[in-house]
């Protein structure tokens, strides 16, 4: 239940299953055969060659593709942050993180489009509570806007745009797959992005498919808006790649096995680092250079002209409208020493802060 903002599995139960999660994501991805290639192409590359990984048991979590970006698998919360970017107060330990009452949402540094998700929970035993009060906890996508809820919904009545696997608002489940609380519990998900065109305008709406314990709950369900509790909002522009986050509802829930498998078109790696890394940054540079920030992006002024970034890592960002990339030298306090700026090619203007 989101109720402050607007807001798949290393194997499933059988092939069946499997096969459905595949065609959703090819679907997601290519919605016609590439005019590129004749039908049986003997030129045409062949898949990349990709280690599904091991199932999990209720004892042990499994292993992710070997493909996949591993946000938890034990051990750390290095792959967490708040939703400012400040240290998270979730708990990790050797094989689960758990929320913390209190600690607020937490969300990944890296962001990501469209994607494959899969990760595990597991609802508080004893149940306490009801409704959306028992193992209450959420998923998201867009940073914050778009949710798959969590809930300990095993024989837990509520309403049913808001039990376990629902679009939070939107579509209830088609089904209640649900296992009893203390036991683990999978979500795979294939998330398709919204796509906004320059002047704004929602192109496409982001979509969801979902299997909940290998049973399909959400078919390439399409999403209206950020989902919320009171409100059915409209689509705003954001981002293609965003973080994911995971919500603190006051409830204990616990997740293990946390990995992303990236969809489509590779692109540089994106993260969301958060004002305190970016403000370092703010300010006037030599040579008609300038940096400012808005939200969690850096925008570089050069030229007179404007130009969204996005971090490929803490100190080095790219645009996407135009191949400009800015790597940013800091001295040993922190402080920035030079920014090196590109475009296209060459070594790069060198501007110092002034």
């Amino acid at each position: 239940m989101n109720l402050n903002l607007h807001q798949l599995s290393a194997s499933f139960a059988g092939g069946v299953a499997a096969g459905i999660l595949t065609l959703a994501a090819q679907t997601a991805c290519q919605a016609q055969p590439d005019p590129k290639w004749l039908a049986h192409d003997r030129l045409r590359p062949q898949p990349a060659v990709v280690s599904p990984g091991t199932a999990s048991t209720q004892e042990k979590a499994g292993q992710p593709p070997s493909d996949a970006v591993v946000l938890f698998n034990g051990g750390n919360l290095d792959q967490w942050v708040s939703m400012d970017g400040s240290p998270t107060r979730w708990i990790a330990r050797e094989d689960y993180m758990e929320c913390v009452k209190g600690s607020g949402y937490i969300r990944t540094l890296q962001n990501f489009g469209d994607c494959q998700l899969h990760l595990e929970f597991a609802a508080p035993v004893p149940p306490d509570g009801e409704g959306q009060g028992r193992g209450n906890s959420g998923l998201f996508f867009g940073l914050g806007r778009y949710e798959i809820q969590i809930l300990d919904s095993y024989k837990n009545v509520t309403y049913a745009d808001g039990s376990a696997g629902s679009l939070y608002g939107q579509y209830p489940p088609l089904v209640n797959a649900s296992r009893p609380p203390g036991q683990w519990q999978t979500y795979d998900v294939i998330y398709t992005a919204p796509r906004f065109d320059q002047q704004a305008k929602l192109v496409s709406p982001a979509r969801v498919t979902l299997f909940h314990n290998g049973v399909l709950v959400q078919n390439n369900s399409e999403l209206t808006g950020p989902t919320s509790w009171l409100e059915r909002a409209p689509y705003s522009p954001h981002p293609e790649k965003t973080p994911i986050a995971l919500q603190d509802h006051g409830n204990p829930v616990r997740f293990r096995n946390l990995w992303v498998r990236e969809l489509g078109k590779t692109t540089p790696k994106e993260f969301t680092f958060g004002s305190a890394v970016l403000d370092r940054y703010v300010g006037r540079y030599e040579t008609n250079v300038s940096f400012n920030r808005e939200g969690d992006q850096l925008v570089l002024s050069l030229e007179g002209v404007k130009f969204t970034l996005f971090a490929e890592s803490r100190t080095k960002f790219f645009a996407k409208t135009t191949d400009v990339q800015c790597e940013f030298t800091l001295e040993g306090d922190g402080k920035v020493a030079k920014a090196v700026i590109t475009v296209g090619e060459g070594p790069g203007r060198e501007v110092k802060k002034k």
